[in-house]
């Protein structure tokens, strides 16, 4: 599986790529998995319901599947996060794992910029952003693709990635 992270600050544009990306990539035919990187606790399941309860009772992994879907929760009581890799490896096989987050794990990415976010660049500080995707230029001459030009954003990952 192909490893490519999109990053950047919150409100950048990201989510809305990466919906933009994932669909272009599936109707050619690519196989696409996506890992979210959330800030601060979060819940998919709802308290009340038997799956919630018996997370709360101390289950370590509660597996929740019908007809149209399935879902695992894995409860982390460890003060450690978890590792991208770990977590890449429960994947099922596909021919592209998009990474949206974990901005300084050392896989190959695209920082997403936009100007009116007034945020730092990041790839003066990560030799792992291969391009920028922005609505404005970067100040020198890292590869730049406008924000917008999804096709240019596809190509490039074609050519980069190999997917």
């Amino acid at each position: 599986m192909k490893v490519l992270g999109i990053t950047g600050y919150s409100g950048a544009g990201k989510t809305t790529l990466l919906e933009k990306l994932i669909a272009m990539l599936v109707e050619e035919g690519v196989s696409v998995s996506v890992i979210k990187h959330a800030h601060c606790g979060f819940d998919v399941d709802q308290p009340g319901k038997d799956s919630y309860r018996q997370r709360q009772a101390g289950a370590g992994e509660v597996l929740v599947a019908c007809d149209e879907r399935w879902a695992l929760m894995h409860e982390n009581r460890t003060a450690t996060p978890p590792d991208l890799r770990e977590l890449i490896v429960n994947l099922s096989p596909c021919d592209l794992v998009l990474v949206e987050g974990w901005k300084r794990d050392p896989i190959p990415k695209i920082e997403v910029h936009r100007a009116a976010n007034d945020k730092p660049w990041l790839y003066p500080e990560d030799p792992h952003v291969l391009a920028v995707a922005s609505d404005v230029p970067p100040p020198d001459n890292k590869h730049w693709i406008e924000l917008n030009d999804v096709v240019k954003i596809r190509a490039f990952i074609k050519q980069e990635i190999g997917v």
